[in-house]
């Protein structure tokens, strides 16, 4: 791609730096996430949503409320119910009785859901290393730093209800 025709230099007005890099980030993040679901449609027959939802049941291997998944994951409930009773059919998560609140389930991988998971896992990790191949460590670690000095500006001024429309 031409750096003179890509739309985040296209950007016109006195806030182009930022609009620019505001476009570069979400093309980069765009073209990522395409990879990755390509990765796992192809090798594994699963989407994206189905290997992030296993992704957060093997951080909390005792299992999790169908609520606190659909919060971690951003969807809304009917999402991971969906989603979940898919995993559930192919017997790669089980949905329990929650003895604390007979309204709710708590949702676990199941053991062949924990293997699929960790081969999905190993196969992931190294499509994204192979992603930022381009950038070598030095890139890596200054890229890291800068995004958590805008992550942490983000989380700031959102805790404070600062937004576009407070300026």
């Amino acid at each position: 791609m031409n750096a003179h025709t890509d739309s985040e230099t296209r950007a016109h007005s006195e806030h182009a730096n930022a609009l620019r890099l505001w476009l570069r980030m979400l093309a980069c993040t765009n073209l990522i996430e395409s990879s990755v679901r390509s990765h796992l449609r192809q090798e594994f027959d699963i989407t994206l949503p189905r290997f992030d939802l296993m992704a957060q049941l093997e951080r909390v291997p005792e299992g999790m409320k169908m609520g606190e998944l659909s919060r971690r994951m951003m969807v809304t409930g009917g999402n991971v119910t969906g989603i979940t009773d898919q995993l559930v059919e192919e017997g790669l998560v089980t949905r329990l009785d929650n003895p604390k609140d007979r309204r709710a389930y708590i949702v676990k991988l199941t053991s062949k859901g924990r293997k699929a998971f960790d081969e999905m896992a190993k196969a992931h990790e190294q499509w994204i290393v192979e992603l930022f191949a381009g950038l070598d460590s030095e890139q890596c670690d200054q890229l890291h730093e800068l995004l958590a000095k805008l992550k942490t500006h983000l989380a700031t001024a959102a805790a404070a209800g600062i937004t576009g429309k407070n300026r």
